[in-house]
């Protein structure tokens, strides 16, 4: 399956408002199909389903888990208590 580009949402806003009728709303939510509400004409959240989610933070740990490893590869020391403040910032 394709994965649909993030930047790519035009299809799926929504005015805010449309939460009125929410279980509508929901039923257009899908895998790699996030739903994006406007407040005042700008993007202000993202309702996405749970297993996109997860992805999203399971890629923002393998960030930081990379950023961690190329400082240690340059040569930075790091103590376990770094490490941890690190991953949970």
């Amino acid at each position: 399956m394709m994965e649909k580009d993030p930047e790519n949402f035009e299809q799926n806003i929504k005015p805010i408002s449309e939460l009125r009728s929410y279980n509508k709303l929901l039923e257009e939510v899908s895998p790699q199909n996030p739903v994006i509400l406007t407040k005042n004409g700008y993007g202000k959240y993202a309702l996405m389903d749970i297993s996109d989610f997860k992805k999203f933070q399971e890629s923002i740990f393998a960030a930081k888990m990379m950023k961690v490893a190329d400082e240690a590869r340059r040569g930075k020391k790091y103590s376990w208590d770094d490490v941890k403040k690190e991953l949970e910032s």
